[in-house]
């Protein structure tokens, strides 16, 4: 199975904090790259490439920075880790968006490896197509609560 990058990685942590601050303004690239501990111009580039692809819109000056250009509920997690990555398939012949057949496969339709790498990757993009920027965050933040809660309890 292959791994997402890095450049993903923190994409997705730059869209989730973008995401959990939607609707309060744009956000400096120098505080999320300090918040979200992204060297800053790894940071830099992978905005600007969201910007391109339509899901960041940015501002200059004072009040300046990036922003999601539409709410974290209509970004799914599966549609950014593809805008970024490419296809979810961990092998080109079981992509739905990407096929390309084996060089050593003799037979794509009764490949057995094809079968089982079709069913990983229908498995992954049901998880990630399912869930949104916004369900992610709430998720996050329940689990940060809990958290505190337990903390809090401890001291008591």
């Amino acid at each position: 199975m292959r791994t997402i990058s890095k450049r993903t990685q923190y994409g997705l942590k730059a869209m989730l904090a973008l995401g959990s601050r939607y609707g309060e303004g744009a956000i400096l690239t120098s505080t999320l790259s300090k918040e979200e501990t992204i060297p800053i111009k790894f940071l830099e580039m992978i905005l600007l490439d969201l910007k391109t692809r339509g899901l960041l819109i940015s501002r200059r000056g004072p009040k300046g920075g990036y922003q999601l250009s539409c709410p974290p509920s209509s970004i799914t997690i599966g549609a950014l880790i593809r805008l970024m990555e490419g296809p979810l398939a961990p092998l080109p012949c079981a992509s739905e968006t990407a096929f390309r057949p084996c060089e050593e496969c003799a037979d794509v339709e009764f490949c057995g490896t094809r079968t089982i790498m079709r069913q990983v990757r229908d498995a992954v993009a049901n998880v990630l197509d399912r869930t949104t920027l916004a369900e992610l965050i709430e998720e996050m933040d329940s689990v940060r609560a809990g958290r505190k809660r337990g903390l809090l309890a401890s001291h008591i």
